[in-house]
């Protein structure tokens, strides 16, 4: 598998709004997960090259990413093919107290209530947004899949739990990836990959950007979905 081209296309989503999202049909993988995660390390590992910006410091991303990936071969056979991987804001921590958190739970809201969704209004239980439109669950676009990435050292956080159930409803059950494993001793992994499949009814995919491991395997997840539904 060849990376041909990855860029940076636009950052969507402003102020809760969906503006820019591309709608040309091509695969969307959303990327989800708690500030400081590992998101944008990830998506670089995964294409190989510094494409998005990376921080120490948690709730640096503040909008909706969006990159267009181009590949030639790989997983699925030969022939090129292209995805968008989308960056959404970390959860679990924002800089500017209640007010800026809402304002990142809008965000990835608003990307999962983009064209190609429908929308339905949502009730006071809302948190994040209480009265906006939400995703109808029965519009949703094939084309899109999402990933919820976990730290492998913290099983079973609630945040991580509100977020998949969350993920579910409006986006359908993301693929759990289970992030820095390099960072576990052997008997850690084993017994903390089984409890974020316990709490989060999921078998994880346990991945290492730093050393690579596990990206191989992501790789043909999104390939499969790419392949399946983008044009």
């Amino acid at each position: 598998m060849k990376i041909q081209s990855a860029e940076f296309v636009t950052s969507a989503a402003a102020g809760g709004r969906a503006d820019g999202i591309p709608g040309d049909g091509l695969a969307q993988i959303a990327i989800a997960g708690r500030s400081n995660v590992g998101k944008s390390t990830l998506l670089n590992a995964l294409v190989r090259s510094k494409l998005a910006r990376t921080s120490a410091a948690p709730g640096k991303t503040r909008l909706a990413n969006i990159f267009r990936v181009t590949v030639d071969g790989g997983p699925g056979g030969p022939g090129r093919w292209g995805l968008y991987l989308v960056d959404l804001p970390g959860y679990g921590y924002a800089r500017g107290g209640d007010d800026a958190a809402r304002e990142l739970a809008q965000v990835a809201q608003a990307y999962f209530a983009s064209p190609g969704r429908g929308m339905r209004d949502a009730g006071p239980e809302t948190q994040a947004d209480p009265g906006s439109p939400i995703p109808d669950p029965d519009a949703r676009p094939g084309n899109r899949a999402t990933l919820l990435l976990v730290d492998a050292r913290h099983p079973g956080l609630d945040l991580d739990t509100q977020a998949n159930a969350w993920l579910s409803e409006v986006a359908g059950p993301p693929q759990i990836v289970a992030t820095k494993v390099d960072k576990l001793s052997r008997a850690e992994r084993v017994r903390n990959l089984k409890e974020i499949e316990r709490v989060l009814g999921s078998t994880p995919l346990p991945v290492s950007a730093a050393g690579g491991e596990g990206l191989d395997e992501l790789w043909k997840l999104i390939a499969r979905h790419a392949r399946a539904t983008g044009k």
